[in-house]
């Protein structure tokens, strides 16, 4: 209605634009995470984990308000967390209600996933731990049959040539 707030349509605009940038990053992000999947996955796995972690014993040290509770602060809380996820599980502490039991549960399981996804990206480093000379061999393989295909065709018409000097000299 005011003169005034029609420069607020040009916000609008360049919101657009903002949208669209973003989608053109995600795109780039995505074509990266294909590209290097297995660091990147081994990565994403770690993020996730370390969130998991975190996230559990906040919500340990929510849980745990017993008298009787041995997790009583937050350093208590993410030395369980990180003592329960490592599958090491001293007994020192550990959660008395039954929510902070299913968090230890669910602890637990991202605990033997995030290793399940180490150990498979350590093995697959020892199968396969030069894949990109394996496919530098091929390419100069490629190349030097290349070269063999151009000599065979020089060679293929030299003798062309020597026979049509040959023929023409009868």
């Amino acid at each position: 209605m005011l003169n005034i707030f029609r420069v607020g349509r040009v916000v609008r605009i360049v919101r657009v634009f903002r949208i669209l940038r973003a989608f053109r990053s995600t795109k780039y992000l995505v074509v990266y995470f294909l590209r290097y999947r297995k660091a990147t996955s081994l990565t994403a796995v770690a993020a996730i984990s370390f969130c998991i972690m975190v996230f559990a014993a906040i919500a340990v040290m929510n849980f745990e308000d017993l008298p009787e509770s041995n997790i009583k602060g937050a350093g208590d809380a993410f030395w369980w967390a990180f003592v329960t996820m490592t599958t090491v599980g001293y007994g020192d502490k550990y959660p008395l209600s039954a929510e902070g039991r299913i968090v230890a549960c669910i602890l637990m399981l991202a605990g033997a996933g995030m290793f399940a996804t180490l150990t498979g990206f350590i093995a697959s480093m020892f199968v396969h731990p030069n894949e990109k000379t394996a496919e530098t061999e091929v390419q100069q393989l490629a190349r030097e049959v290349r070269a063999l295909s151009e000599k065979i065709d020089a060679l293929n018409a030299a003798q062309s040539a020597e026979r049509e000097v040959l023929g023409n000299n009868r």
